[in-house]
């Protein structure tokens, strides 16, 4: 995302790049299945949409803010995944879960300083990584739960909606002098590097986030996608030079227990039912 803001795809429109050139290069797939599309329901269109929103604004941040900071305020997601399953499902919040959210408000409260007063996001990278996490933790009670639709499918919803919302919004931002105009040519200075990106990162993690979770357990795949914080923190540290101290550390340890603990609990504490047989 820097390397494209760099090549002076300011600000949204380097969100574009990254959400049009996956698009486009799956685009014959939109092709072969387009009875799927034209025929999908409200709710399987709604659901794609907002995935497409939760991606372009968590791309986005990373431009906004710090890389720390956007993923620890994205992987605030498990607390308002709690919170909607609550309210929408019924669902009773366990005192793991009730752990869990105390981890992940505590290592919040430590990278954004409580010592400085009332710790809420700083700048509007913070609030775009906040906000993809609530999208995000939405999306996942209706994604989870639609068997109609494949992963193919949704994974074309992504990059679809994720490039017309972010073209609005660079367009937007533009229009009104907050983002400068892009040279178009600029393309071919980091489509060497842009396209392979793409095929090999891109597309996989994207297609992954879908099918993961309907057909690996709960547990396993809130593990798996933890890891993305400290894989994070690490490059963000090589690669970007970004700071990276004891606050910065302790507010990691705390989110990624806010994420472990139900999966650590469902998968080493908690036995599961013995089944009595009638003699």
């Amino acid at each position: 995302m820097r390397a494209l803001e760099d090549a002076g795809f300011a600000g949204l429109w380097a969100t574009f790049v990254i959400s049009a050139t996956p698009l486009l290069l799956i685009a014959p797939i939109i092709l072969f299945r387009w009875k799927a599309f034209a025929r999908g329901s409200l709710r399987f269109h709604l659901c794609g949409m907002l995935m497409g929103l939760a991606m372009a604004l968590y791309a986005s941040a990373f431009l906004y803010t710090e890389v720390i900071r956007a993923m620890l305020l994205f992987y605030l997601m498990p607390i308002w995944g709690f919170l909607l399953a609550r309210v929408v499902a019924g669902e009773i919040i366990t005192p793991v879960r009730w752990l869990s959210m105390a981890f992940g408000l505590g290592g919040m409260l430590v990278i954004f300083g409580i010592d400085t007063g009332i710790p809420l996001p700083r700048n509007l990278g913070d609030w775009m990584a906040l906000s993809s996490g609530f999208v995000w933790a939405v999306t996942s009670l209706m994604l989870f739960t639609d068997k109609n639709n494949d992963t193919i499918n949704y994974c074309v919803l992504v990059f679809f909606w994720g490039t017309v919302i972010a073209g609005l919004m660079a367009l937007i931002a533009t229009g009104q002098n907050h983002l400068a105009a892009v040279d178009w040519t600029a393309i071919f200075s980091v489509i060497h590097w842009l396209i392979p990106l793409t095929l090999i990162l891109i597309i996989p993690a994207a297609a992954a986030s879908v099918f993961s979770p309907s057909h690996l357990n709960p547990g396993i795949v809130g593990l798996l996608f933890m890891t993305e914080i400290s894989v994070g923190v690490a490059s963000a540290a090589i690669l970007a030079g970004e700071p990276f101290g004891i606050r910065e550390i302790v507010g990691v340890i705390l989110i990624m227990l806010s994420g472990l603990a139900e999966p650590i609990f469902v998968l080493f504490i908690r036995r599961p039912e013995r089944t009595v047989h009638p003699p």
